[in-house]
């Protein structure tokens, strides 16, 4: 599109509609209300951090709350005092910025508002940047050069913008990953925190912090609801979008990223064949796969499945897991792997709603335990092994890389027998012998305790609380990442 004098005053007119708070002092009231992400709390003092020149590069998959959370931190920085004025909001998706540098944006917002550059504090924001071409060269720039200015640029494509990110901006991003909410971002957000109460158990010789719930119906009826509902804030808080979260989740998240995003940032012409294998894998989650099985039930080859895999978790839509064995030893090629969705509420507004009695309740309860994982950066595996005809598998190990030997195991089950029946667990039983653990967990829907047996201690915990547990110690994990 050729840049002339009528497409600037269209920019001009954009710019002025999409920062409101130029003229009304304040954030629509639409933002205002909507309750803020837990997140916020991490993400917000990063934005107010001047002294550091470093743009924040704000990650996440579609819907998840990074616009919302946007706005949520202009509105704090109005409240606390910056002028309304000194605070910029660009959406490059916008159609009428194609290929309009950032620079030349940040230009026309302070031409708007007759402010010159160098002279006083900004906070510009770019949103779904991934749109740009060569957006990281252009922000790193704009870092480069505006000393005064605080940059927050947010994309929905997470290993391409990441990429970009560690390649060209080295010492000047800052990247923050905002994931589907977390159980106890869900819990909290809907006030039902009152029915959570902290307890602690002794683990490894130190007193850790688990949670238990006064009311575990209650608690299980909201994980029920987290499972089929819970993963974007939209779907979690409106009682419409929830008779048909299909038509929410199916066409503002899913088609956009599968038939526009993806494609339009890897140059992929059979739309059909991922959103094939998409589906295939939204309804299998928690399920193991090979790149083999896969091209054989779709006809596609294993090197394009290869390739639409990495695709569908660089859009933050699934997560692959490697598998162990029995010692925790990593497999020089993969040739089976578990694939989860990011979280489970996309499966269910892919097809329909699960029920606590449904048949694959269990792979979802999996799934919802292992969303809660995701947003970390540990090394997290399964461990599947077979010696002679016996076959064993426990669902989640942590892996020390610098021992190469795993450093805890969590079976994920949803039912009550094996706290009454502990002896029936052989495959953990067998994998902690093996390894040396002294300690493992097991999920359970109801039932909670500590049972010592001769192979080791086990501690079993409702599924639910171990998910609200997981939740917030990710919580403080990225709390603590960035010093805060």
């Amino acid at each position: 599109m050729e840049y002339t004098a009528i497409l600037e005053k269209q920019i001009l007119g954009r710019l002025k509609v999409d920062n409101p708070w130029w003229t009304e002092g304040k954030v629509p009231s639409f933002y205002g209300k909507m309750s803020p992400r837990l997140y916020l709390d991490i993400f917000y003092p990063l934005v107010k951090d001047v002294d550091i020149q470093r743009a924040i590069i704000l990650m996440g998959p579609r819907r998840v709350g990074k616009t919302v959370m946007i706005y949520h931190s202009i509105k704090k920085l109005i409240d606390e005092g910056v002028s309304p004025q000194n605070i910029i909001y660009v959406s490059v998706e916008t159609p009428i910025y194609y290929n309009i540098l950032l620079e030349q944006l940040f230009n026309l917002a302070c031409q708007i508002l007759g402010k010159e550059k160098g002279k006083e504090q900004f906070f510009v924001f770019f949103d779904e940047i991934q749109y740009l071409k060569d957006w990281e060269i252009n922000l790193k720039s704009l870092v480069d050069t505006y000393h005064n200015v605080k940059f927050v640029a947010s994309g929905s494509a997470a290993a391409a913008l990441k990429k970009s990110s560690n390649e060209s901006g080295a010492g000047r991003f800052t990247d923050f990953n905002l994931p589907p909410l977390l159980f106890f971002e869900y819990i909290h957000l809907r006030g039902y925190d009152i029915i959570m109460r902290e307890s602690k158990v002794e683990w490894g010789g130190i007193e850790s912090s688990v949670y238990d719930s006064i009311d575990m119906g209650q608690l299980n009826e909201l994980f029920l609801d987290y499972i089929n509902f819970g993963g974007y804030p939209e779907v979690a808080f409106s009682a419409r979008i929830q008779k048909d979260p299909s038509q929410f989740v199916r066409h503002d998240i899913v088609d956009k990223v599968l038939l526009r995003d993806l494609p339009s940032l890897y140059g992929i012409s059979d739309v059909q064949e991922l959103n094939s294998l998409f589906t295939m894998i939204a309804y299998h989650s928690g399920m193991e796969f090979s790149y083999d099985g896969m091209s054989k039930e779709s006809g596609v080859k294993k090197e394009t499945i290869r390739r639409y895999i990495q695709y569908l978790e660089a859009a933050f839509l699934i997560k692959v897991v490697n598998k162990t064995d029995d010692t925790a030893r990593r497999f020089q090629r993969q040739t089976t792997f578990k694939i989860y969705l990011t979280n489970p509420s996309l499966r269910c507004a892919l097809f329909e709603p699960v029920k606590m009695t449904d048949g694959n309740i269990g792979d979802m309860i999996e799934t919802a335990v292992y969303s809660q994982w995701i947003p970390r950066d540990e090394r997290i595996a399964y461990a599947n092994w077979k010696i002679g005809r016996t076959q064993g598998e426990v669902d989640l190990v942590g892996i020390n890389d610098a021992l190469q030997k795993p450093s805890w195991a969590v079976e994920v089950k949803w039912t009550d027998r094996f706290f009454d029946r502990p002896s029936e667990l052989s495959s953990l039983k067998y994998f902690m012998e093996k390894n040396h653990l002294s300690q493992a967990l097991v999920t359970t829907i109801g039932q909670r305790g500590r049972k010592d047996m001769d192979f080791g201690t086990l501690h079993f915990i409702p599924s639910a609380c171990y998910a609200y547990t997981v939740g917030e110690n990710t919580l403080r994990q990225a709390k603590r990442s960035f010093g805060l």
